[in-house]
């Protein structure tokens, strides 16, 4: 036959890279409780669906006459494939070969699945599990280089296609890189963690004795923002990725993927009429408030250990998917602190990438205060977060469940907007409550002294408390038109079903790249 040997030799080749790092890096990934990058392969995508490219990349071993005695695979698998039939690319490490380091990736590889997925316009998966940088690379290269990839398109691709980052084990330096450059990220409990350096790097140069949980973990990552959910397992990690991405498009030339409804969106949860008491000193659950509105099944949160007075989540209204935040009086009393500055800016900015148009819940008693707020540098990230949402092209609409106050109440919307003709669109329910200041802080503040020179100064306060509070009726504002109206919660859906409509008529003028990319 033609070509026998190098047919043979091709095969060989093949089979060692489906073999990975053999049976014995097979077992021990296995003993650790994780999948080989095959079995996640195969996990994530649409059976039988997987192109793999560069099954051939990695270091061949040659006698002395030239002729291939043996070879070791790349630790980067790459290919395109299917996730509920909609085309994306996949990059994975492959921790049975060098713990998935660049020591024997071919960085090439990993970078042209990137360049591809930019390129051809389709969403990019990285399957994270690497060691990250091997000082046996510069034996290998004999010589160093100055750190980065030009060819990487790493920020580019975020303004572009949706970018998922799942960790599947110690993930460090440019493996932390890969999860948190990233539109959602996923950590799977127990066996992955995130960090710029790990342990050894860390007693090094730190003199500081932590293990790997302690010093990126699923405890640590979630509340820092490092990534946007925690898995218990592999299998979740991956059904978590299918359903973000469910909601977006292929890339920002296409509309989010709209879904025939079924759910009517005429439905009046009577239940909502009641969910917020009118004493204003107890709380209520907002997530309930978000799934009694929305499409019945269809909310999906997001970063919920970071930020956590902020909700962000993505979800659907008629079969539309949109972006959804709400203030948790539960959490910091729904004020906006610096970690719930920076959740807005990146939520925002995700959902006008990609067209999604947004409800606020607003329940927003201002900016965090105290000594702790300042030193975080509280103001000045919320008027980040003020930049994202008045640079925000996406169509707009806020629900005021209680508060508005301040300057975390004023950023409920863009009021001036990208164009300066922004619509700040915006309703009431009778609950909502607004002003420069809390009326209760105001009053202790502008009263003080006559409360304190009162016979009973509780009674004094109160009375206070009260007059402003009936200046301060919603429907005084209502009377002036500065809110569209204010409706019964019960009626939330239907109005925002309607709107939705209206939002995605406008989003269909908007799509392609925004002026301004992913911060």
């Amino acid at each position: 036959m033609a070509w026998e040997a190098a047919y043979a030799e091709l095969d060989r080749r093949r089979a060692a890279a489906r073999e990975m790092g053999g049976a014995e890096g097979v077992a021990r990934q296995h003993g650790q409780g994780k999948l080989t990058v095959r079995e996640r392969i195969d996990a994530l995508l649409d059976p039988g669906s997987f192109r793999e490219f560069g099954l051939t990349t990695g270091k061949g071993r040659y006698d002395a006459q030239g002729d291939p005695v043996g070879f070791t695979p790349s630790n980067a698998v790459i290919g395109s494939g299917r996730l509920d039939a909609r085309k994306v690319m996949v990059s994975a490490d492959d921790y049975t070969i060098a713990a998935g380091s660049s020591e024997s990736s071919v960085a090439d590889k990993w970078v042209y699945a990137e360049r591809m997925a930019h390129q051809y316009r389709m969403p990019l998966v990285r399957l994270v599990d690497t060691a990250g940088g091997s000082v046996r690379l510069l034996e290998q290269q004999q010589a160093t280089k100055i750190p980065g990839y030009s060819g990487w398109p790493v920020i580019p691709l975020l303004s572009t296609v949706p970018v998922v980052g799942v960790a599947l084990g110690a993930c460090a330096g440019l493996g932390a890189v890969k999860v948190s450059a990233a539109h959602f990220s996923v950590l799977v409990q127990g066996v992955s963690q995130v960090f710029a350096a790990g342990p050894p790097v860390v007693l090094q140069g730190l003199n500081l004795k932590l293990d790997k949980e302690a010093l990126g973990g699923a405890a640590v990552a979630a509340r820092a923002g490092t990534v946007s959910l925690v898995a218990g397992d592999e299998a979740e990690a991956f059904a978590a990725v299918r359903r973000f991405l469910s909601y977006l498009p292929r890339n920002v030339w296409h509309l989010p993927p709209v879904l025939p409804a079924e759910d009517d969106p005429a439905r009046a949860d009577a239940a909502l009429d009641e969910l917020v008491p009118e004493n204003r000193r107890q709380t209520y659950k907002v997530r309930e408030i978000l799934d009694r509105v929305f499409d019945r099944g269809s909310v999906f949160e997001m970063s919920r250990r970071f930020g956590g007075s902020t909700v962000t989540c993505l979800a659907r209204l008629a079969g539309h998917p949109v972006g959804v935040m709400a203030n948790d009086p539960t959490v910091m009393g729904g004020a906006m602190t610096h970690q719930a500055a920076l959740k807005t800016e990146r939520f925002v900015d995700l959902c006008d990438t990609f067209h999604l148009p947004v409800v606020n819940f607003v329940d927003q008693p201002g900016l965090m205060i105290g000594p702790e707020a300042e030193a975080a540098g509280t103001v000045p990230l919320a008027y980040r977060a003020a930049g994202a949402i008045e640079q925000a092209a996406v169509p707009w609409i806020s629900i005021v469940v209680r508060r508005a106050f301040g300057v975390g109440g004023g950023l409920h919307g863009p009021k001036y907007g990208e164009s300066g003709q922004s619509l700040n669109h915006r309703y009431a329910w009778p609950s909502a409550q607004w002003g420069s200041i809390p009326i209760e802080g105001g009053v202790a503040a502008a009263y003080r002294r006559d409360i304190e020179a009162a016979a009973d100064p509780l009674a004094r306060r109160t009375e206070l408390e009260a007059y402003y509070r009936k200046l301060a009726s919603p429907f005084r504002t209502a009377e002036r038109f500065g809110i569209v109206d204010i409706i019964r919660p019960s009626e939330t859906r239907a109005l925002l079903c309607d709107w939705v409509e209206d939002a995605y008529e406008l989003v269909r003028t908007q799509l392609g790249p925004r002026q301004r990319g992913m911060r």
